[in-house]
């Protein structure tokens, strides 16, 4: 039988839709489970600061449908030191918290791994991050729902791209990875995507450019702000130079990629998501994180989920997909 009483939730890092509803379902589960759950302010932050909440069912009422994260979410460098670690460990013993569900991504799981080795704490994690980059799932809570944002906004500056000739230059969120300019440049039909993963510079772009058809009305270039070539700005600059008399525009989307309602598949992900993090602590799974491959639930160590492109290398598959679609 489990020694578990009492689980702390917390949200580190940056948000993502779905991570309200991910709480939602921690915390029911622990009801169902007749366990006491306890919110945790702030992430790490609030770990050290003792900023703790009671929850129960009424907590998380009405939220499953909201952006953002009820619990708040903060980067904090007191947890990178030992004695910021110690305190966080001594105010969750004086607390009677006996395990932790962390959401976030690999800097969230990185603390948690190294809290976990240290002080031998229950710890399991839900992957919430909208970049999707993270081994030991096929989808990360929030990442149907940027890439849907990225999408619906694309399609209306298509619009207007089409309306006046125009060349736009998007520029999405993707500062290690290239998923959510992938994913959302085949599905606005984009001319040409540009990743980290795929090292198009700016002469492939432009050759791509001269070589394709002539009489398109509108051209979209998906670009991820940690691409290669330097980002929107940057390869707008190039092709002003290159294109003097095209009308080329550059728009960066941005940090609207992270808000808005989450999808119906974020909030179904992020459910099972949080009633697998209560059932795992249970059974005595720890150090490892929530994921989903082939529609079944999974645990992964910490250290194995941990890191952008190499934990999910782009198949040469989509790449050939996008040169075949942008013709």
């Amino acid at each position: 039988m489990s020694s578990i009483k009492n689980i702390g939730v917390l949200t580190s890092g940056g948000d993502s839709p779905g991570m309200n509803a991910a709480i939602r379902a921690v915390v029911r589960a622990s009801i169902y489970h007749n366990l006491k759950v306890t919110g945790i302010l702030r992430g790490y932050e609030g770990l050290i600061q003792a900023d703790f909440i009671p929850m129960d069912g009424q907590s998380v009422a009405n939220i499953i449908q909201r952006g953002g994260t009820i619990l708040k979410t903060a980067r904090c460098d007191a947890f990178r030191t030992k004695e910021g670690r110690e305190l966080a460990h001594k105010n969750l013993v004086e607390s009677d918290i006996d395990a932790l569900v962390v959401i976030g991504g690999d800097g969230t799981f990185t603390g948690a791994d190294l809290f976990s080795s240290e002080f031998d704490f229950p710890i399991i994690g839900l992957p919430g991050t909208i970049d999707n980059d993270l081994a030991g799932t096929d989808f990360t809570i929030g990442y149907d729902t940027a890439i849907n944002t990225v999408v619906n906004a694309v399609d209306k500056i298509r619009d207007t791209a089409e309306s006046h000739d125009r060349l736009f230059i998007v520029e999405v969120m993707g500062r290690d990875s290239g998923l959510i300019a992938l994913r959302s440049g085949i599905g606005v039909g984009a001319e040409a995507i540009m990743i980290p993963e795929a090292k198009m510079g700016v002469d492939d772009l432009i050759c791509r450019l001269e070589t394709g058809r002539k009489d398109k009305a509108s051209k979209i270039i998906i670009v991820a702000e940690g691409d290669e070539a330097g980002g929107a700005y940057v390869v707008g600059e190039a092709l002003k130079e290159k294109f003097p008399k095209s009308d080329i525009r550059i728009s960066v989307l941005g940090h609207i990629q992270r808000g808005g309602k989450p999808s119906c598949m974020d909030r179904v992900l992020a459910s099972r998501f949080g009633v697998a993090a209560v059932e795992g602590l249970l059974a005595g799974k720890t150090d490892v994180m929530v994921g989903q491959i082939n529609r079944e639930i999974v645990f992964t160590p910490f250290s194995q989920s941990i890191k952008h492109i190499d934990a999910k290398a782009i198949s040469p598959t989509w790449l050939r997909l996008v040169e075949i679609l942008s013709l």
